[in-house]
């Protein structure tokens, strides 16, 4: 086989922008012991110059909107340009946490309660309160690394909180209190459970990205019979969501012992000390074997004899 030099898409338009430069050079460095590999930084909302699909394959590392939400996808897809992850339609799907969360429930992997509407359709702040209950989470439906999370308690604070919505589609949820959980899936398999623990107590985006203020435990203590309940879990969610290649799905794991999923993750924070990384870690892949094998597949569908043009 004829090995294509893997492209390295990173930063992007969205608000993750930072986020995603971070992992595209991590996995830049780790695919460059395997490939001939290029870096490239994401700018403008297109598909950058020069990508050639008879020689070329594509590692995006391009988180939230227009990386994530399948529209790069479609675009690698009309220029003829392979590239490693979910699919479009999939990645489209995945990025609606409340479709997603439709479809896992479909199968049996269920979500918390919640409400979805767009920002010049606010809901009554009291009705939801009494469906949903006093204690609230407030999210933008279709971003990433926490971005616009508000945790609200009572009718007057989510009145307060629906006021500063001016754009976008949105959604509240009853809160539920737990053990933070996220697992990798790789080729349809799941890796390791990781345990996510915020000192603050709300996994945020501080939380996410200031080193010392959350621990991680990879694999979490959890009884066997619950791993193993994990990992169906996420397989399940996965395949419903049309997924392929790799993805990470994030669980909160309630005292009771029920599984809520929070949401698919197709294309997750990739710096060594990142969740996925972690879950490989648990199944003996340490970065590097993560990432060749991240792209593996897209290399599988690479052939380059049935094309014929390259991205302008």
């Amino acid at each position: 086989m004829k090995m294509p030099v893997i492209v390295v898409l990173a930063g992007g338009v969205s608000a993750e922008r930072d986020v995603s430069l971070g992992s595209g050079m991590a996995c830049a460095c780790a695919l460059s012991r395997s490939f001939s590999t290029r870096f490239l930084d994401v700018k403008m909302p297109a598909v950058p110059a020069g990508i050639d699909p008879a020689r070329e394959v594509v590692f995006s590392t391009l988180h939230g909107t227009f990386g994530e939400d399948g529209t790069m996808q479609r675009l690698l897809d009309e220029a003829g340009v392979h590239y490693a992850g979910c699919d479009a339609a999939s990645s489209a799907l995945t990025m609606d946490k409340a479709r997603t969360k439709e479809l896992a429930a479909s199968v049996g992997v269920g979500g918390a309660r919640q409400v979805r509407f767009a920002a010049n359709q606010k809901p009554d702040a009291a009705a939801v309160v009494a469906d949903l209950g006093e204690s609230l989470v407030l999210k933008p439906n279709a971003e990433g690394s926490s971005v616009g999370l508000c945790l609200i308690a009572g009718v007057d604070a989510l009145a307060k909180a629906l006021s500063a919505v001016t754009a976008g589609d949105w959604l509240i949820e009853e809160r539920i209190s737990g053990k933070e959980l996220s697992i990798g899936v790789l080729n349809g398999r799941a890796m390791g459970v990781v345990e996510i623990r915020p000192k603050s107590g709300v996994y945020d985006y501080a939380s996410k990205y200031t080193k010392g203020l959350t621990e991680y435990f990879a694999p979490a203590p959890l009884p066997e019979a619950t791993t193993g309940e994990v990992r169906a879990a996420a397989e399940r969610a996965f395949a419903a969501c049309g997924c392929r290649d790799y993805a990470r799905v994030d669980f909160i794991l309630s005292a009771s012992g029920r599984l809520y999923l929070l949401e698919i993750n197709t294309l997750p924070g990739m710096k060594e000390t990142s969740l996925l990384p972690m879950s490989a870690q648990c199944v003996g892949l340490d970065f590097t074997a993560l990432v060749r094998e991240l792209v593996m597949p897209a290399v599988r569908r690479f052939n380059p004899a049935k094309v014929t043009s390259s991205v302008p």
